[in-house]
C-alpha cells in the first residue's frame, strides 16, 4: 500500500467517524456531558473576612495571620473545561480479534468525547503515549483541531513499544497548569499502575476507558497456538485443547483485571469497559449517567 493510499484510507475513517460522533452528540451525548462535567472546577477570586456558615476548608490561614482575623479563598466557577484524551498507542492497541483494534475503538470514543466537549465551549487536548510520551498537543478549540486529534490517534507509530502510564501522567502534570478532565484510554496491561494513576487523580480529575478484547480474557480451543507479546516480540506456543491451561488464563486474566479496577477504585477514578466486539457509545453514556448521579447526591 502506497503511502497516499495509507492516508486517504486513515482519512476516510476520520471522516466516518465525525459523522458517528456529531450524529451521536446531537441526540443525546451533549446534555449528558454537559450534566456529568459543567461547572465542577473553581477558580480562585479573592479573599473575603470569615462567616458564621463559611466551610473552615476555604480559611488561608496565612491571610489570616496577617489580617488578626479569620479570612477565607472566595472562588469562581469554571465555564471552560479543559479535556485532554490520553491515549495508549502501544503495540497491543492494534490488536482486534474480530473487527476493530483496540485503537480504532479508542479513536470512537475520543471523538464522541471530543465534539461533547466541543458541543459545550471547552477545549480538547491530546496527549499519545507508549513506553514514552510521542505527542502532547495542547487543549485547544475548534473542528479542524479535533479532526487532528482524531487523526493523530489513528496513525501513530511509536518508535519504541511497551506502556508506560508514568510517561503519560508525569507529561500531564508537567504540562497541564490547570485542573482538567482527563480520559486516560487504554488496555492498562501493564504492572506500573498504582503510583502513576495516584499521582494522575490527585492533580486532574482522571477518568479511565479500558479497551479489552475478547481473547484476552477466555482463550478458545483451537489446539495448538502461538501467542506473541505485540510489545515484546516475545513468544510461546501452547495447547489450547488443555483445558486446565484454559482455566488458568482465565484465572490469571480475571485477577488481571480485578487489580486494575481495584486500582481505579482505590484513587477514585471513575471508569468504562470498552470492548473491540462492541459499540462504546452504550458504556460511555452508563458512565456519564453514572457521574451526574454522583454529582447531585
Amino acid at each position: 500500500m502506497t503511502t497516499e493510499e495509507h492516508i486517504e484510507e486513515m482519512m476516510a475513517r476520520v471522516r466516518k467517524l465525525e459523522l458517528k460522533a456529531r450524529k451521536l452528540v446531537r441526540e443525546s451525548f451533549s446534555g449528558e456531558y454537559q450534566s456529568s462535567f459543567k461547572g465542577q472546577g473553581l477558580d480562585f477570586d479573592d479573599f473575603r473576612e470569615y462567616q458564621h456558615g463559611d466551610e473552615i476548608r476555604f480559611i488561608d490561614w496565612n491571610v489570616t495571620a496577617r489580617m488578626g482575623q479569620p479570612y477565607i479563598r472566595k472562588f469562581r466557577e469554571e465555564r471552560e473545561l479543559n479535556v485532554v484524551l490520553a491515549v495508549d498507542v502501544s503495540g497491543s492497541s492494534s490488536y482486534g480479534s474480530i473487527r476493530y483494534s483496540k485503537r480504532e475503538i479508542a479513536a470512537e470514543a475520543a471523538a464522541i468525547i471530543g465534539f461533547s466537549a466541543l458541543q459545550n465551549g471547552d477545549k480538547c487536548g491530546l496527549l499519545l503515549f507508549a513506553a514514552d510520551t510521542l505527542l502532547f498537543i495542547p487543549p485547544a478549540k475548534g473542528t479542524r483541531h479535533l479532526l487532528r486529534l482524531i487523526r493523530e490517534i489513528l496513525t501513530a507509530v511509536p518508535a519504541v513499544q511497551g506502556t508506560s502510564l508514568k510517561a503519560a501522567s508525569d507529561t500531564l502534570i508537567r504540562a497541564l497548569d490547570r485542573k482538567s478532565l482527563v480520559f486516560l484510554i487504554s488496555d492498562f496491561l501493564t504492572d506500573t499502575l498504582e503510583k502513576p494513576l495516584g499521582k494522575l487523580a490527585a492533580k486532574h480529575d482522571t477518568l479511565a476507558l479500558r479497551v479489552t478484547d475478547p481473547l484476552e480474557s477466555k482463550l478458545p480451543k483451537a489446539g495448538r497456538v502461538t501467542l506473541e507479546d505485540p510489545e515484546t516480540g516475545w513468544q510461546t506456543s501452547i495447547n489450547t485443547s488443555n483445558s486446565n491451561l484454559r482455566m488458568a488464563y482465565e484465572k490469571l486474566m480475571r485477577r488481571q483485571h480485578e487489580g486494575v479496577v481495584a486500582t481505579f477504585k482505590k484513587h477514585g477514578i471513575d471508569f468504562a469497559e470498552l470492548a473491540t466486539d462492541a459499540d462504546p457509545s452504550p458504556a460511555l453514556h452508563t458512565l456519564l449517567k453514572r457521574r451526574t448521579r454522583k454529582r447531585s447526591s
